[in-house]
């Protein structure tokens, strides 16, 4: 009789911790689902429109808060030039990029460059390297990402 009651006392604790680890998991989804998530898309090479890219980031990271958005900006065809080493905007990039801006730079854009210049570009620092740009725009739209392109 003592051997029942144990075996029903350690599958209920297996069943609740069961369920605590699954309440937990469920939470932690609903709380990813209520998180704002939008991917900018930059491939053009003018300051102005690479500018605000920059800014629409910055500026909807004060609106909803850090920790209520995740930010990533895809660059890629001349928009790759907002995320080298030769940018003029390398220091505000690298800066963002502390801040929990994501900034993914295409590797076929890269191959290309690499061709054409006969070397790859140097990436800005805490700048990813992902493989096509637009794939990622893609797969990040498939994640619930909103899309925007200044």
């Amino acid at each position: 009789m003592h051997k029942s009651k144990s075996r029903v006392f350690v599958m209920s604790f297996l069943l609740l911790s069961f369920c605590l680890v699954l309440a937990q998991s469920a939470f932690a989804a609903m709380n990813d689902d209520v998180k704002h998530k939008v991917v900018i898309q930059v491939s053009s090479d003018d300051p102005r429109t690479q500018n605000i890219a920059l800014n629409n980031a910055v500026n909807l990271q004060k609106a909803l808060g850090q920790d209520n958005v995740a930010v990533e900006i895809v660059a890629y065809g001349p928009g790759l030039s907002l995320l080298t080493k030769t940018s003029e905007r390398k220091d505000r990039v690298a800066s963002l990029a502390m801040q929990d801006i994501t900034f993914s730079a295409c590797s076929n854009t890269m191959h290309k460059m690499e061709r054409m210049k006969g070397k790859k570009p140097m990436l800005t620092e805490g700048v990813q390297v992902v493989p096509a740009g637009v794939l990622r725009i893609m797969e990040l739209q498939q994640q619930g990402y909103a899309y925007i392109r200044p």
